[in-house]
């Protein structure tokens, strides 16, 4: 297993802050000026890659109106609407590729693709692309996913709808064609998702079982379950991303604009800083609270010969004194000298010191 591998510029692997995809995908709304401003956006938030969809309506489906041609699931955000209708006005101009991939190279970005069709391999690869993404509705293209491996390349393949089986074959698919550097996705393919049919815990599970990075393509509002992805030990984000859900647009609604794209960012990089190593006892930064910690001290002043009380002395802060497991012993016992107020318990003080 690859415990780190490189996109690009940047490292992905354990001991390196959550890799964070903004998905473009159609929410440029057909305007290239729109996507400019995408990738601005992503940019400024704090992004390490920008991911476009490279397809055309005729290279993903096919220009009827039969049955299962239209999305029939009243419940789907795209209900009603005939495929090959839908992703005429989602897919990304090839044309825009050149110029979009060259504004995110201009912030220091990564830009790569996911290709639905081997064409979409034979573009990406003129653009000299970093790294290839494997949707989850294409990880049972694989035919695909052999072009894609071919290229050598880093591949990403998300999982949704995928048994264990499915995804033993894409990978198989994908090693076998060369496929060097992979990492899996958990992805729950609703949109938007639940993060209650999220099941982020299965990221440990399916990188110990298929020997590679693991992590989430998230498709649920908010940022709570890609930090709980990291804290699970998720090497990767993706989320898609726009400017505004006001805008509309065919992903729009689940979405993420800049400050929470921001904040995704920010969080998943705590959430990844957090996990650190197994460890009991004081932290190197806990050494100087220690003194806030309780301990045995001489609360009102003591005669000698005098009994220790609950009222003479008492488990207080600050922490230089007896530990207070002796406190219980220390009651009723007499003092062999006088002692005052605001003096740290010790044993040397149970010493008669006189001749």
């Amino acid at each position: 297993m690859n415990t780190v591998l490189k996109i690009g510029n940047r490292l992905i692997g354990p001991d390196y802050a959550p890799f964070i995809i903004a998905e473009m995908s159609g929410n440029h709304n057909q305007s290239l000026e729109r996507a400019f401003e995408l990738v601005d956006a992503a940019a400024a938030a704090g992004a390490h890659a920008l991911k476009l969809q490279t397809y055309t309506a005729d290279t993903i489906t096919l220009n009827v109106r039969e049955k299962g041609f239209v999305i029939e699931d009243p419940n789907s955000l795209w209900a009603n609407q005939n495929l090959h209708d839908l992703y005429s006005k989602a897919y990304t101009p090839w044309e825009w590729h050149a110029p979009i991939f060259e504004r995110a190279k201009q912030h220091g970005m990564e830009c790569f693709s996911s290709p639905f069709d081997e064409s979409a391999v034979d573009f990406l690869e003129t653009l000299n692309v970093p790294a290839y993404k494997i949707a989850s509705f294409e990880n049972n293209h694989l035919p695909l996913i052999r072009k894609v491996a071919a290229t050598g390349k880093p591949m990403i393949i998300s999982t949704g709808m995928s048994t264990a089986s499915d995804i033993e074959e894409a990978v198989k698919t994908a090693r076998l064609a060369g496929c060097k550097d992979l990492i899996l996705l958990k992805c729950t393919s609703t949109y938007p998702a639940l993060p209650t049919n999220s099941n982020v815990i299965t990221i440990p599970h399916m990188r110990e079982l298929f020997g590679c990075q693991v992590g989430l393509s998230d498709h649920t509002m908010g940022v709570g379950v890609s930090v709980a992805a990291v804290s699970h030990g998720a090497t990767v984000i993706e989320k898609h991303f726009t400017l505004r859900r006001a805008d509309g647009g065919v992903d729009s609604s689940f979405s993420l604009e800049p400050e929470e794209l921001k904040s995704l960012v920010i969080e998943t990089e705590r959430a990844w800083q957090s996990l650190g190593k197994v460890n009991y006892g004081p932290t190197e930064a806990e050494t100087k609270s220690l003194m806030f910690r309780r301990s045995i001290y001489v609360a009102h002043d003591i005669h000698a010969g005098e009994q220790f009380t609950a009222e003479n002395i008492r488990v207080v802060r600050p922490g230089f004194g007896l530990h207070p497991r002796f406190y219980e012993q220390l009651i009723g016992k007499v003092s062999p000298i006088a002692l005052t107020a605001g003096t740290p318990f010790n044993w040397e003080l149970m010493l008669d010191k006189h001749p």
